[in-house]
């Protein structure tokens, strides 16, 4: 049966068959899994590029780094 012919065939029926063809064909969609859609682009190319092995720096720590950058910047 071609969808053409199903299309004809659906018209035909009540209205609260066709509710229910519709509650039939919604249901199986919903079963079937959809892809995984990968993130594409410059940001999804980004995702964990700074991730590191070591703990993050503590506030002291992070004092410490931009003290000596400032430090670099002005000699």
């Amino acid at each position: 049966m071609t969808l053409d012919e199903l299309q004809e065939q659906a018209i035909r029926l009540s209205v609260g068959d066709r509710q229910q063809l519709i509650d039939i064909l919604q249901r199986s969609l919903q079963t079937k899994k959809q892809p995984a859609v990968k993130p594409k682009g410059l940001a999804a190319s980004l995702i964990g590029i700074a991730k590191i092995d070591a703990p993050p720096p503590t506030d002291e720590e992070v004092k410490a780094i931009l003290d000596e950058r400032l430090a670099q910047k002005y000699l």
